[in-house]
């Protein structure tokens, strides 16, 4: 039976949703997770978990489940062809974590939502929200279920529902930018590849860019540039992808197809992160280009420090000021974000001859250069970004949820 009130409202069971929830079950705070989708996705999507988001869940409890599903890499190189221009290490971060954890975003949400259930929680699947209405007594959701209609009322709505979220457009919130011109290829196929599992690599050519990464049953992840790319991209166009862009010497070869897709970027960023009770987090509130493997990272950052905040509101009874600290701490790692994956895609679909051999000519000396190397290894792993990823009176890397402090809340709790 679907409660019909509740303190938080998370609309939106992927992993920023799944994360808050669990961050909130394990607070105690009162919380009802929907979600419009019958059964999880089993598709891979997101595939890295950088080292930063691994500092911050694991105030939830998950890293070492995750870590231990993962395959980890430390470096990340840029290539043009057979030529290696850039390397970036993580070998020497200033964290526990000098690692990128490769593995399926299906995998991230599997292990959320075990989580998530062995502290009492639960997601609610086959429950779409339809309509928002706000009032001085809170917020009331419509929602469609199985069983017809239902109102479900709360202090708080949170929307995880994406790109095209529901709940921001009900807000009226401003989702700002553009769409790039380009769709992108997304596949997990099986290929005999010359850099092996070592790296994750990033292919620059006349036709385009393409990546590639390893993942832990062993196979490859492939994201690239397409004009105009089929909506279920097949293994020759794979192949031709690689072919045309990827190692010349020693060319790849694509023995099987797991799953493909194909999508287009936009570059947008909400307006506000915060309407009245009505707040955003991941993809609701930022999307961007898949360079650099941010998007999924920063979601699940928003929901850290989101729970953090609902937590002290709600359970502790802080002011409701709280919320609108989250929103003016989240945002501007959002552009930090979105200005980093812009900068890589504009580099990495350089079209022009001249263009290209500047650009290369560029990252060698760049390469060259340890504290530019340094610099980019903290803003993609996100550690550059750790101050965003706490309110303003907490330090980072400190536990913000603590059991509650008394039996009022039957939900199971667990200590970190």
């Amino acid at each position: 039976m679907l409660p019909l009130q509740t303190d938080v409202l998370i609309v939106g069971a992927g992993p920023t949703g799944l994360a808050l929830a669990t961050a909130l079950q394990q607070s105690g705070v009162d919380h009802l997770l929907v979600d419009a989708l019958e059964y999880a996705q089993n598709t891979s999507r997101a595939g890295v978990v950088h080292p930063h988001t691994l500092e911050v869940l694991e105030m939830i409890g998950v890293t070492t489940p995750l870590s231990a599903e993962g395959t980890t890499v430390t470096d990340f190189t840029v290539r043009d062809r057979d030529q290696p221009l850039l390397g970036v290490s993580y070998a020497a971060l200033p964290s526990a974590f000098r690692h990128m954890l490769l593995l399926p975003q299906s995998t991230t949400e599997a292990v959320l939502q075990a989580q998530l259930e062995s502290l009492g929680g639960a997601v609610h699947r086959s429950v779409a929200a339809l309509r928002v209405t706000t009032d001085a007594n809170g917020t009331a959701v419509q929602v469609k279920t199985a069983e017809g209609e239902r109102t479900v009322h709360a202090h708080y709505v949170v929307g995880a529902d994406g790109m095209h979220s529901v709940i921001r457009e009900a807000a009226g919130i401003a989702f700002q930018g553009t769409a790039y011109g380009e769709s992108f290829v997304l596949a997990d196929v099986c290929m005999d590849w010359p850099m092996g599992n070592s790296e994750v690599s990033l292919f620059f050519s006349p036709a385009g860019l393409v990546v590639v990464a390893p993942l832990p049953d062993g196979s490859y992840r492939v994201v690239a540039t397409v004009d105009d790319a089929p909506d279920v991209p097949g293994i020759d166009l794979i192949q031709q992808l690689l072919d045309t862009r990827g190692p010349v010497a020693k060319p790849a070869h694509v023995t099987d197809m797991v799953w493909s897709s194909r999508f287009r970027v936009h570059h947008r960023l909400a307006e506000t992160y915060r309407k009245g009770p009505i707040l955003l987090m991941g993809d609701a509130a930022h999307v961007h280009s898949p360079a650099g493997g941010q998007g999924m990272n920063a979601g699940l950052v928003d929901a850290i420090v989101l729970g953090d905040a609902l937590t002290r509101v709600v359970r502790d009874g802080a002011p409701d000021s709280v919320l609108d600290d989250y929103a003016a701490t989240r945002r501007p790692a959002a552009q930090l974000v979105l200005g980093l994956a812009s900068r890589l895609t504009r580099m990495a679909t350089v079209r022009s001859a001249l263009g290209r051999r500047v650009r290369n000519v560029v990252l060698r000396i760049l390469n060259r250069i340890p504290p530019f190397k340094r610099n980019l290894s903290l803003a993609l792993s996100g550690i550059s970004r750790r101050k965003y990823s706490v309110l303003p009176d907490r330090k980072p890397l400190e536990t913000p949820f603590a059991p509650a402090p008394c039996s009022n809340h039957p939900r199971p709790v667990a200590a970190l």
